[in-house]
């Protein structure tokens, strides 16, 4: 009698808890091994890119945020830096700072994101409590400049919408805040942003010490990435990896340092790299990001304090008048007007422009015609390199490391099915 011994399909996601709502993955597997991995993207199309070509350049800032959804600020960056090149404007010193702080801030909350999701897919539970935590706490800066948690729309052409506030918003007195409590949940908040941020970046390290005693050393989480989904630093190269991913595998490649915008060229910060190229070298690349990461933003808060300016760039063509000149002046109202409707004509031609986001190089290409509106618009995300790579990294794994590598991408599909 002969027994016929086959290969059989497995539909992974998108409802799987580890697929993240949207990722289909359709797996060759032979037993429990993956001889095969094919990822399908195209359950989200949101078709940003084409929306941003017929519309204003200033109408599509705000879809920026909406791609990566927990590298908001980051991702807006870039497209306001290519509609800077294009235009020939420098935002000021000021509004660079504010950047760098906010671009770190972003990192911080990217990876806390993933270090809480990550443990959660692999089993850790207590860290992704914790890592909400402190997520919390940096929500509050991004609300407390945009008056939105999530999608900021925060920076713009020629600098950012307003300068940090003075007060930060507080606990009201609730059923389940009350007296000594609500007393401790303020502390932080009776002075400016920046006092909280200095608050806020003192506590952080022991925080992320938290982090690492509950899954640095521990014997699970170790057997679970050490060894699993190992990228050389060629393979790495090949399949365009950037960001963690890249340095996980020992390549100290960051834009930051080597094409240095906004005022990374201004403050000090080490690169973390990996060696072994595996998930548990990815993990620790990022804690240390996060450490470093708080080092900048301290930086920036120091250098806020002590040196006030505009930041908004005064050309009228690109940024409003004030709200008082507005209403004062015939001449601030057209130009308010025009602006909001119309937007601004850029010169024809193209311009690239890529930030260090906290899952790798993010980019926005823009061809201009001279119009009001981008001719084309091409962004480069990161997780779409990465996510191409999944078939050639994962065969030969075992099903349950697959989602410790999906884990490892950090992928959010809102920039991968743009």
């Amino acid at each position: 009698m002969t027994q016929e011994i086959r290969n059989y399909t497995l539909n992974f996601g998108p409802q799987h808890p580890a697929a993240h709502g949207v990722l289909r993955l359709v797996l060759e597997m032979d037993g429990e091994v993956v001889q095969r991995a094919d990822p399908h993207v195209g359950l989200l199309h949101r078709g940003t890119e084409k929306l941003a070509e017929s519309k204003p350049y200033n109408h599509s800032i705000g879809y920026m945020d909406r791609l990566d959804y927990v590298s908001m600020m980051c991702n807006e960056h870039a497209y306001v830096l290519a509609i800077e090149k294009l235009l020939g404007v420098e935002a000021p010193i000021r509004a660079q700072y504010i950047r760098t702080m906010f671009d770190e801030i972003t990192r911080i909350l990217n990876h806390l994101m993933w270090i809480g999701s990550n443990g959660l897919d692999l089993g850790a539970m207590a860290v992704f409590l914790y890592a909400f935590r402190e997520r919390e706490e940096l929500m509050d800066c991004y609300e407390a400049v945009s008056g939105a948690r999530l999608h900021a729309t925060y920076y713009r052409p020629g600098g950012v919408f307003r300068d940090l506030p003075d007060a930060m918003p507080k606990y009201r007195e609730s059923p389940w805040r009350k007296g000594v409590d609500l007393k401790r949940a303020n502390e932080w908040r009776e002075g400016s942003l920046l006092d909280y941020l200095d608050a806020f970046t003192s506590d952080f390290p022991q925080r992320v010490d938290e982090y690492e005693t509950l899954l640095t050393d521990n014997r699970i989480w170790k057997q679970r990435t050490v060894g699993i989904g190992v990228v050389p630093v060629d393979m790495a190269l090949a399949w365009g990896m950037t960001g963690p991913m890249l340095r996980g595998s020992g390549l100290a490649w960051d834009l930051r340092k080597k094409q240095p915008y906004a005022a990374y060229d201004k403050v000090d910060f080490d690169i973390p790299v990996g060696v072994q190229g595996d998930c548990y070298d990815r993990y620790l690349v990022r804690v240390e990001e996060m450490r470093q990461s708080n080092r900048i933003i301290r930086q920036c808060v120091q250098w806020l304090r002590a040196n006030p300016g505009p930041v908004m760039v005064k050309n009228f063509k690109v940024a409003p008048p004030s709200r008082a000149e507005m209403k004062d002046d015939m001449e601030a109202m057209i130009h308010h007007f025009k602006l909001f409707t119309e937007g601004y004509c850029t010169p024809a031609g193209e311009a690239y422009a890529a930030v260090e986001a906290p899952k790798g190089e993010f980019g926005a290409y823009i061809v201009s015609d001279g119009a009001n509106k981008p001719f084309r618009l091409k962004l480069r995300a990161p997780g779409f390199a990465h996510l191409s790579s999944m078939d050639t990294i994962v065969r030969g794994h075992m099903l349950p490391d697959v989602v410790a590598m999906i884990g490892t991408y950090d992928i959010v599909f809102g920039e991968i099915d743009r």
